[in-house]
Protein backbone atom coordinates (compact mmCIF):
# COMPACT_ATOMS: atom_id res chain seq x y z
CA UNK A 1 0.00 0.00 0.00
CA UNK A 2 1.42 3.73 -1.03
CA UNK A 3 1.81 6.02 0.99
CA UNK A 4 -0.61 8.84 0.72
CA UNK A 5 0.59 12.34 -0.66
CA UNK A 6 -0.55 15.63 1.01
CA UNK A 7 -2.31 16.61 -1.84
CA UNK A 8 -4.61 13.49 -1.22
CA UNK A 9 -5.57 14.00 2.46
CA UNK A 10 -8.74 14.55 3.60
CA UNK A 11 -9.62 18.00 3.95
CA UNK A 12 -10.52 17.06 7.93
CA UNK A 13 -6.24 16.59 8.41
CA UNK A 14 -4.70 18.74 6.37
CA UNK A 15 -6.75 21.50 7.80
CA UNK A 16 -8.05 20.45 11.39
CA UNK A 17 -11.70 22.38 12.40
CA UNK A 18 -10.95 25.41 14.55
CA UNK A 19 -7.29 26.18 12.97
CA UNK A 20 -8.68 28.89 11.00
CA UNK A 21 -10.01 30.54 14.15
CA UNK A 22 -6.72 31.62 15.62
CA UNK A 23 -5.39 34.32 13.62
CA UNK A 24 -8.86 36.19 14.24
CA UNK A 25 -8.83 35.57 17.80
CA UNK A 26 -5.09 37.24 17.94
CA UNK A 27 -6.45 40.36 15.64
CA UNK A 28 -9.27 40.51 18.19
CA UNK A 29 -6.74 41.14 21.02
CA UNK A 30 -4.35 43.54 19.14
CA UNK A 31 -6.99 45.53 18.77
CA UNK A 32 -8.45 45.80 22.55
CA UNK A 33 -4.56 46.85 22.98
CA UNK A 34 -4.58 49.28 20.37
CA UNK A 35 -7.83 51.00 21.63
CA UNK A 36 -6.70 50.98 24.97
CA UNK A 37 -3.61 52.87 24.13
CA UNK A 38 -5.86 55.40 22.01
CA UNK A 39 -7.79 55.81 25.13
CA UNK A 40 -5.28 56.57 27.52
CA UNK A 41 -3.87 59.19 24.45
CA UNK A 42 -6.73 60.57 24.64
CA UNK A 43 -7.09 61.39 28.60
CA UNK A 44 -3.75 62.51 28.67
CA UNK A 45 -4.17 65.29 25.75
CA UNK A 46 -7.48 66.14 27.12
CA UNK A 47 -5.70 66.31 31.02
CA UNK A 48 -2.69 68.46 30.17
CA UNK A 49 -4.80 71.10 27.46
CA UNK A 50 -7.40 72.02 30.13
CA UNK A 51 -7.16 74.79 32.66
CA UNK A 52 -6.60 71.80 35.68
CA UNK A 53 -3.68 69.72 33.55
CA UNK A 54 -1.79 73.69 32.42
CA UNK A 55 -2.05 74.35 36.26
CA UNK A 56 -0.21 71.25 37.25
CA UNK A 57 2.15 71.51 34.68
CA UNK A 58 3.28 74.77 35.24
CA UNK A 59 3.49 74.13 38.82
CA UNK A 60 5.75 71.02 38.20
CA UNK A 61 7.71 73.25 35.82
CA UNK A 62 7.86 75.95 38.72
CA UNK A 63 9.36 73.15 41.45
CA UNK A 64 12.00 71.90 39.03
CA UNK A 65 13.17 74.84 37.32
CA UNK A 66 12.28 77.41 40.16
CA UNK A 67 10.44 79.82 37.72
CA UNK A 68 6.65 79.79 36.01
CA UNK A 69 7.23 77.10 33.15
CA UNK A 70 9.43 73.72 32.94
CA UNK A 71 12.70 74.85 32.35
CA UNK A 72 12.07 78.44 31.35
CA UNK A 73 13.10 81.33 33.44
CA UNK A 74 10.17 84.43 33.91
CA UNK A 75 12.11 87.51 34.71
CA UNK A 76 8.83 88.95 36.10
CA UNK A 77 8.05 86.05 38.86
CA UNK A 78 8.91 87.96 41.92
CA UNK A 79 10.88 85.64 44.53
CA UNK A 80 11.05 86.99 48.20
CA UNK A 81 14.89 87.30 49.69
CA UNK A 82 16.52 88.31 52.38
CA UNK A 83 19.21 91.05 52.22
CA UNK A 84 22.10 92.45 53.98
CA UNK A 85 23.87 95.28 53.63
CA UNK A 86 27.91 94.96 53.20
CA UNK A 87 29.67 97.55 56.02
CA UNK A 88 33.73 98.32 56.07
CA UNK A 89 34.93 97.39 59.47
CA UNK A 90 37.33 95.56 60.92
CA UNK A 91 37.12 92.05 61.09
CA UNK A 92 38.88 89.19 63.74
CA UNK A 93 40.66 85.74 63.10
CA UNK A 94 39.48 83.24 65.41
CA UNK A 95 41.29 80.33 65.33
CA UNK A 96 37.94 77.34 66.48
CA UNK A 97 38.88 74.76 68.24
CA UNK A 98 37.10 71.90 71.12
CA UNK A 99 37.64 72.27 74.74
CA UNK A 100 37.03 70.64 78.14
CA UNK A 101 36.62 72.36 81.01
CA UNK A 102 38.89 71.59 83.80
CA UNK A 103 39.31 72.60 87.46
CA UNK A 104 41.79 74.76 88.04
CA UNK A 105 43.07 72.79 91.04
CA UNK A 106 41.00 69.19 91.80
CA UNK A 107 42.15 68.49 95.53
CA UNK A 108 41.20 64.76 96.95
CA UNK A 109 41.18 65.03 101.18
CA UNK A 110 42.50 62.32 102.84
CA UNK A 111 42.99 62.01 106.31
CA UNK A 112 46.97 62.08 107.98
CA UNK A 113 46.05 59.88 111.19
CA UNK A 114 43.78 57.46 112.25
CA UNK A 115 41.06 57.76 114.27
CA UNK A 116 37.17 58.03 114.11
CA UNK A 117 35.32 61.12 112.38
CA UNK A 118 33.11 62.78 115.27
CA UNK A 119 32.05 65.71 113.32
CA UNK A 120 31.40 66.82 109.49
CA UNK A 121 31.47 70.48 109.19
CA UNK A 122 30.95 71.23 105.55
CA UNK A 123 27.33 70.40 103.43
CA UNK A 124 27.76 68.98 100.00
CA UNK A 125 28.38 71.22 97.02
CA UNK A 126 28.99 73.92 99.43
CA UNK A 127 31.61 76.75 98.42
CA UNK A 128 34.56 76.51 100.90
CA UNK A 129 37.69 78.98 101.36
CA UNK A 130 41.51 77.75 102.19
CA UNK A 131 41.47 76.79 105.99
CA UNK A 132 37.99 76.17 106.72
CA UNK A 133 37.58 73.40 109.12
CA UNK A 134 35.61 70.24 107.35
CA UNK A 135 36.00 67.26 109.27
CA UNK A 136 37.08 66.65 113.08
CA UNK A 137 38.40 62.69 114.01
CA UNK A 138 38.63 62.09 117.63
CA UNK A 139 41.71 63.61 119.19
CA UNK A 140 41.79 61.72 122.47
CA UNK A 141 44.02 59.23 121.81
CA UNK A 142 46.46 61.88 120.78
CA UNK A 143 46.13 64.34 124.13
CA UNK A 144 46.63 61.38 126.13
CA UNK A 145 50.13 60.77 123.90
CA UNK A 146 50.59 64.61 124.40
CA UNK A 147 50.15 64.07 128.00
CA UNK A 148 52.94 61.11 128.33
CA UNK A 149 55.11 62.95 126.50
CA UNK A 150 54.61 65.72 128.82
CA UNK A 151 55.34 63.73 132.06
CA UNK A 152 58.29 61.95 130.29
CA UNK A 153 59.68 65.45 129.88
CA UNK A 154 59.74 66.70 133.65
CA UNK A 155 61.25 63.57 134.73
CA UNK A 156 63.93 63.76 132.30
CA UNK A 157 64.78 67.50 133.44
CA UNK A 158 64.87 66.62 137.25
CA UNK A 159 66.78 63.78 136.38
CA UNK A 160 69.30 66.04 134.55
CA UNK A 161 69.15 68.72 137.38
CA UNK A 162 70.66 65.92 139.68
CA UNK A 163 73.26 64.54 137.34
CA UNK A 164 73.91 68.23 136.49
CA UNK A 165 74.77 68.77 140.31
CA UNK A 166 76.74 65.68 140.71
CA UNK A 167 78.99 66.77 137.90
CA UNK A 168 79.41 70.09 138.94
CA UNK A 169 80.52 68.40 142.44
CA UNK A 170 83.18 65.83 140.45
CA UNK A 171 84.79 68.94 138.71
CA UNK A 172 85.82 70.20 142.85
CA UNK A 173 86.63 66.91 143.97
CA UNK A 174 88.66 66.60 140.80
CA UNK A 175 90.51 69.45 141.40
CA UNK A 176 91.37 68.56 144.70
CA UNK A 177 93.06 65.24 143.82
CA UNK A 178 90.32 63.16 145.53
CA UNK A 179 88.70 61.71 142.65
CA UNK A 180 90.18 60.27 139.38
CA UNK A 181 89.36 61.98 136.08
CA UNK A 182 87.34 58.65 134.73
CA UNK A 183 84.48 59.42 137.40
CA UNK A 184 84.53 63.06 136.69
CA UNK A 185 83.89 61.58 132.80
CA UNK A 186 81.63 59.54 133.73
CA UNK A 187 79.32 61.60 135.52
CA UNK A 188 79.66 64.31 132.57
CA UNK A 189 78.16 61.71 130.04
CA UNK A 190 75.32 61.20 132.13
CA UNK A 191 74.56 65.05 131.89
CA UNK A 192 74.71 64.68 128.20
CA UNK A 193 72.41 61.36 128.00
CA UNK A 194 69.51 63.28 130.32
CA UNK A 195 69.68 66.11 127.96
CA UNK A 196 69.35 64.03 124.80
CA UNK A 197 66.11 62.45 126.60
CA UNK A 198 64.63 65.72 127.41
CA UNK A 199 64.96 66.78 123.51
CA UNK A 200 63.71 62.98 122.50
CA UNK A 201 60.51 64.16 125.36
CA UNK A 202 60.13 67.28 123.15
CA UNK A 203 59.92 65.77 120.16
CA UNK A 204 57.68 63.69 121.46
CA UNK A 205 54.90 65.97 122.73
CA UNK A 206 55.31 67.94 119.12
CA UNK A 207 54.32 64.96 117.36
CA UNK A 208 51.28 64.66 119.55
CA UNK A 209 50.19 67.98 119.17
CA UNK A 210 50.81 67.44 115.21
CA UNK A 211 48.40 64.51 115.38
CA UNK A 212 45.91 66.72 117.45
CA UNK A 213 46.41 69.05 114.39
CA UNK A 214 45.78 66.75 111.71
CA UNK A 215 42.64 65.03 113.81
CA UNK A 216 40.81 69.06 112.75
CA UNK A 217 40.83 68.68 108.58
CA UNK A 218 40.92 71.90 106.63
CA UNK A 219 40.58 73.27 103.38
CA UNK A 220 43.31 73.01 101.61
CA UNK A 221 42.34 75.29 98.84
CA UNK A 222 39.08 77.42 98.09
CA UNK A 223 36.69 75.62 95.99
CA UNK A 224 33.46 73.74 95.66
CA UNK A 225 32.82 70.58 97.67
CA UNK A 226 31.65 67.60 95.92
CA UNK A 227 29.60 64.42 97.87
CA UNK A 228 31.10 63.27 100.67
CA UNK A 229 32.49 59.76 100.68
CA UNK A 230 32.16 59.02 104.84
CA UNK A 231 30.25 59.77 107.24
CA UNK A 232 29.96 60.50 110.80
CA UNK A 233 31.24 57.60 113.24
CA UNK A 234 33.14 55.48 110.22
CA UNK A 235 36.77 54.57 111.45
CA UNK A 236 39.18 55.98 108.97
CA UNK A 237 42.75 55.01 108.13
CA UNK A 238 45.78 57.43 106.82
CA UNK A 239 46.84 54.38 104.93
CA UNK A 240 42.94 54.82 102.98
CA UNK A 241 43.15 55.12 99.38
CA UNK A 242 39.92 56.64 98.98
CA UNK A 243 39.63 59.92 100.47
CA UNK A 244 36.97 62.29 102.91
CA UNK A 245 35.65 64.16 100.13
CA UNK A 246 36.98 66.23 96.45
CA UNK A 247 37.46 69.91 96.50
CA UNK A 248 37.40 71.62 92.94
CA UNK A 249 38.49 74.92 92.49
CA UNK A 250 36.00 77.03 90.20
CA UNK A 251 37.29 80.14 90.79
CA UNK A 252 39.19 80.66 87.96
CA UNK A 253 38.78 77.71 86.16
CA UNK A 254 40.74 76.37 82.74
CA UNK A 255 39.69 75.41 79.54
CA UNK A 256 42.18 72.60 77.77
CA UNK A 257 41.58 72.84 73.44
CA UNK A 258 43.41 71.52 70.69
CA UNK A 259 44.45 73.19 67.60
CA UNK A 260 45.57 71.70 64.17
CA UNK A 261 49.54 71.85 63.99
CA UNK A 262 49.75 74.15 61.11
CA UNK A 263 48.55 76.99 63.25
CA UNK A 264 50.98 76.77 65.81
CA UNK A 265 53.51 79.15 64.37
CA UNK A 266 51.12 81.72 64.01
CA UNK A 267 49.20 81.64 67.80
CA UNK A 268 53.49 81.38 69.21
CA UNK A 269 54.06 84.54 67.28
CA UNK A 270 51.35 86.25 68.42
CA UNK A 271 51.90 84.89 71.69
CA UNK A 272 55.25 86.17 72.53
CA UNK A 273 54.30 89.42 71.12
CA UNK A 274 51.13 90.69 71.91
CA UNK A 275 51.28 89.01 74.78
CA UNK A 276 48.18 86.61 75.95
CA UNK A 277 45.52 86.38 73.78
CA UNK A 278 42.07 86.53 74.35
CA UNK A 279 39.62 83.37 74.44
CA UNK A 280 35.94 82.90 73.96
CA UNK A 281 34.20 79.68 75.54
CA UNK A 282 30.97 78.95 73.61
CA UNK A 283 28.07 75.86 74.04
CA UNK A 284 28.26 73.06 72.74
CA UNK A 285 26.16 74.40 69.48
CA UNK A 286 28.33 76.76 69.11
CA UNK A 287 25.67 79.65 69.15
CA UNK A 288 25.86 81.06 72.84
CA UNK A 289 29.27 82.88 74.24
CA UNK A 290 29.49 81.54 77.95
CA UNK A 291 32.56 83.42 78.93
CA UNK A 292 35.36 85.31 78.16
CA UNK A 293 39.27 85.19 78.91
CA UNK A 294 43.24 84.39 78.42
CA UNK A 295 45.37 81.73 76.89
CA UNK A 296 47.53 80.78 79.35
CA UNK A 297 50.15 78.29 77.56
CA UNK A 298 50.52 75.97 75.41
CA UNK A 299 51.94 72.17 75.52
CA UNK A 300 55.20 71.17 74.57
CA UNK A 301 54.65 68.90 72.38
CA UNK A 302 52.18 67.78 68.97
CA UNK A 303 50.01 64.86 69.09
CA UNK A 304 51.58 62.71 66.47
CA UNK A 305 48.33 60.37 66.36
CA UNK A 306 45.95 63.99 65.70
CA UNK A 307 48.42 66.07 64.20
CA UNK A 308 47.00 68.64 67.10
CA UNK A 309 48.21 70.40 69.86
CA UNK A 310 46.90 71.62 73.12
CA UNK A 311 46.97 74.99 74.54
CA UNK A 312 45.12 75.51 77.99
CA UNK A 313 43.04 79.06 78.77
CA UNK A 314 41.98 80.34 81.94
CA UNK A 315 38.65 81.96 82.96
CA UNK A 316 37.20 84.45 85.80
CA UNK A 317 34.40 81.98 86.03
CA UNK A 318 32.71 84.86 88.47
CA UNK A 319 29.25 83.57 87.84
CA UNK A 320 30.18 79.50 87.39
CA UNK A 321 29.61 79.31 84.06
CA UNK A 322 31.85 77.13 83.25
CA UNK A 323 31.69 73.56 85.23
CA UNK A 324 34.45 70.79 85.12
CA UNK A 325 34.64 68.02 82.37
CA UNK A 326 31.76 70.59 80.37
CA UNK A 327 32.19 70.51 76.68
CA UNK A 328 32.57 73.82 74.69
CA UNK A 329 34.04 75.40 71.55
CA UNK A 330 36.83 77.45 71.91
CA UNK A 331 37.36 80.55 69.64
CA UNK A 332 41.00 82.12 69.68
CA UNK A 333 41.40 85.88 69.17
CA UNK A 334 44.92 85.72 66.74
CA UNK A 335 44.40 88.77 64.49
CA UNK A 336 42.17 91.36 63.09
CA UNK A 337 41.79 92.57 60.09
CA UNK A 338 41.37 96.01 59.31
CA UNK A 339 38.99 98.34 57.68
CA UNK A 340 37.54 95.46 55.16
CA UNK A 341 34.20 94.63 53.56
CA UNK A 342 32.05 92.87 55.40
CA UNK A 343 29.42 90.83 54.75
CA UNK A 344 27.09 87.61 56.36
CA UNK A 345 28.75 84.27 55.08
CA UNK A 346 25.39 83.35 53.79
CA UNK A 347 25.87 85.56 50.94
CA UNK A 348 28.56 83.65 49.32
CA UNK A 349 27.56 81.17 46.62
CA UNK A 350 30.00 78.97 44.44
CA UNK A 351 29.82 77.86 41.10
CA UNK A 352 31.89 77.01 37.90
CA UNK A 353 32.57 80.62 37.70
CA UNK A 354 33.87 80.99 41.37
CA UNK A 355 32.62 82.77 44.04
CA UNK A 356 29.47 85.01 43.65
CA UNK A 357 26.48 87.21 45.43
CA UNK A 358 22.91 88.38 44.19
CA UNK A 359 23.66 92.12 44.46
CA UNK A 360 20.86 94.01 44.14
CA UNK A 361 19.61 96.68 41.56
CA UNK A 362 17.74 99.90 41.39
CA UNK A 363 14.92 98.46 39.30
CA UNK A 364 14.17 95.38 42.38
CA UNK A 365 16.05 92.73 40.27
CA UNK A 366 19.52 90.99 41.11
CA UNK A 367 22.73 90.32 39.25
CA UNK A 368 25.27 87.56 39.75
CA UNK A 369 28.19 89.81 40.94
CA UNK A 370 31.58 87.76 41.00
CA UNK A 371 33.52 88.49 44.55
CA UNK A 372 36.91 87.54 45.96
CA UNK A 373 36.95 86.19 49.45
CA UNK A 374 39.97 87.13 51.22
CA UNK A 375 39.02 86.02 54.48
CA UNK A 376 36.19 83.58 56.70
CA UNK A 377 35.91 84.47 60.37
CA UNK A 378 32.67 82.92 62.30
CA UNK A 379 29.43 83.97 60.14
CA UNK A 380 31.08 86.95 57.95
CA UNK A 381 33.43 86.97 55.58
CA UNK A 382 36.33 90.40 53.93
CA UNK A 383 35.81 90.67 50.45
CA UNK A 384 38.82 91.51 48.57
CA UNK A 385 37.20 92.38 45.24
CA UNK A 386 33.41 93.04 43.87
CA UNK A 387 32.17 94.52 46.74
CA UNK A 388 32.32 97.73 48.70
CA UNK A 389 30.36 99.27 51.34
CA UNK A 390 26.82 100.09 51.52
CA UNK A 391 25.74 96.99 48.22
CA UNK A 392 23.17 94.95 49.32
CA UNK A 393 23.14 91.57 48.57
CA UNK A 394 20.93 88.49 49.34
CA UNK A 395 22.02 86.08 52.07
CA UNK A 396 18.51 84.00 51.99
CA UNK A 397 16.84 82.20 48.97
CA UNK A 398 19.47 81.73 46.15
CA UNK A 399 18.52 78.73 45.49
CA UNK A 400 15.20 80.26 43.28
CA UNK A 401 17.55 83.03 41.98
CA UNK A 402 19.11 83.51 38.60
CA UNK A 403 20.59 86.40 36.92
CA UNK A 404 17.76 89.31 36.99
CA UNK A 405 15.11 87.64 38.59
CA UNK A 406 12.88 90.18 40.49
CA UNK A 407 13.00 90.09 43.94
CA UNK A 408 10.82 91.23 46.77
CA UNK A 409 13.64 92.42 49.57
CA UNK A 410 13.58 92.15 53.26
CA UNK A 411 15.86 92.10 56.28
CA UNK A 412 16.56 89.37 58.71
CA UNK A 413 14.09 91.14 61.14
CA UNK A 414 11.04 90.76 58.48
CA UNK A 415 10.87 94.81 57.50
CA UNK A 416 10.66 95.03 54.30
CA UNK A 417 13.49 96.83 52.18
CA UNK A 418 13.12 99.74 49.88
CA UNK A 419 13.69 99.19 46.07
CA UNK A 420 16.50 100.81 44.54
CA UNK A 421 18.83 100.33 47.31
CA UNK A 422 21.89 100.64 45.89
CA UNK A 423 20.92 103.67 44.05
CA UNK A 424 20.09 107.23 45.21
CA UNK A 425 16.94 107.93 46.89
CA UNK A 426 15.11 109.51 43.67
CA UNK A 427 15.61 106.69 41.42
CA UNK A 428 14.76 104.36 44.10
CA UNK A 429 11.13 106.33 44.13
CA UNK A 430 11.01 106.27 40.66
CA UNK A 431 11.79 102.62 40.02
CA UNK A 432 9.88 101.51 43.09
CA UNK A 433 6.25 102.68 41.23
CA UNK A 434 7.64 101.44 37.78
CA UNK A 435 7.92 98.01 39.98
CA UNK A 436 4.95 98.34 41.68
CA UNK A 437 2.64 99.38 38.16
CA UNK A 438 4.48 96.40 35.74
CA UNK A 439 4.00 94.27 38.60
CA UNK A 440 0.04 94.77 38.53
CA UNK A 441 -0.14 94.49 34.28
CA UNK A 442 2.27 91.95 33.89
CA UNK A 443 0.18 89.13 35.88
CA UNK A 444 -2.99 88.95 33.50
CA UNK A 445 -0.88 89.33 30.49
CA UNK A 446 1.31 86.09 31.94
CA UNK A 447 -1.78 83.62 33.05
CA UNK A 448 -2.62 84.78 29.20
CA UNK A 449 0.16 83.61 27.47
CA UNK A 450 0.30 80.76 29.52
CA UNK A 451 -2.86 79.56 27.94
CA UNK A 452 -2.19 80.42 24.63
CA UNK A 453 0.98 78.50 24.55
CA UNK A 454 -1.23 75.47 26.51
CA UNK A 455 -3.58 75.75 23.39
CA UNK A 456 -0.68 75.82 20.83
Amino acid sequence: MGHLKSTELPESLVHPAGSDREPRRSGGRAWIWILGVVVVLGFTYWYFHSARGNTAVQALGGAAGGHGGPGEFDPDQIVPVVVSTATRGDLPVFFNGLGTVTAYNTVTVRSRVDGQIVKINFTEGQMVREGESLVEIDPRPYQVQLEQAEGQLAKDEAQLRDVQVDYDRYQQLFKAGVIPKQQVDTQQAQVGQFTGSIKADQAAIDSAKLQITYSHITAPISGRVGLRLVDVGNIIHATDTSGLLVITQLQPIAVIFSLPQDQLSQVIGKLHGAGPLPVEAYDRDDTTKIATGKLLTIDNQIDTTTGTYKLKAVFNNEKDDLFPNQFVNVHLLVDTKHNVTIVPATAIARGPQGTYVYLTQKDSRVKIQPVTVTLNSGNSVAIGKGLRAGDTVVIDGQDKLQDGSRIDARTPSGASVAQGANTSDSGSAASADASTGSNSTEQPSKSQAARKDAER
